[in-house]
């Protein structure tokens, strides 16, 4: 079975092309223009265990928004193409990352239901031209494109950029489990029958 999955977004503000292998070893390259972002990228792919390449280019001049939040969407779209009808899956996946002072968990279920919340991330911090609010817009992207629940939870630290990576990182944790293939759950793992 092939998970596999390539989007290309372009609007008036932006042009993101990426392709999506969920079962990867972290490999691609991503390139949006936003450094911090791209090391934010490079930590879902390591730690999602997915084969992740990114070509963004956004209206940089106006912000970083709509580079992040198409990104996002363009990521939610592959996942939820990638997974087709979802059968097999793990379903639900959990996770709680340390980074130094800072902690973050993530749990997700991709029910089908696009739901992201997201609390704690710091107020009014600025990472190399991301600013920490865009964690949640991208979160809230790929929820609503991939159709998945999601809650994030900056649980604890001082310093932004270890609370915005443990937020990326414990969300690839979780993403990594839940797309995980059951070889126990030959079916939609839904007592619905459909996700």
């Amino acid at each position: 079975m092939s998970r596999t999955a390539e989007i290309q977004r372009k609007t008036g503000e932006t042009d993101i092309a990426l392709s999506l292998v969920l079962d990867g070893t972290g490999q691609g390259t991503r390139d949006t223009g936003l450094g911090f972002f791209d090391h934010m990228l490079d930590a879902v792919a390591r730690h999602g265990g997915l084969d992740l390449t990114v070509s963004g280019r956004g209206d940089l001049q106006t912000g970083a928004h709509h580079t992040v939040e198409d990104t996002g969407l363009a990521l939610g779209l592959a996942l939820d193409e990638a997974l087709a009808d979802r059968a097999g899956i793990v379903r639900f996946g959990h996770s709680v990352v340390p980074m130094d002072e800072a902690r973050a968990s993530c749990a997700l279920d991709l029910s089908g239901r696009p739901l992201a919340l997201v609390s704690g991330e710091p107020a009014d911090a600025e990472i190399a031209g991301f600013e920490a609010h865009l964690m949640e817009e991208f979160m809230r992207a790929v929820s609503g494109t991939a159709k998945l629940t999601l809650h994030l939870q900056i649980e604890a630290g001082t310093n932004p950029h270890h609370m915005i990576e443990a937020g990326f990182k414990a969300f690839a944790r979780a993403l990594r489990q839940a797309v995980a293939l059951d070889p126990g759950i030959p079916g939609i793992p839904s007592t619905k029958g459909l996700l």
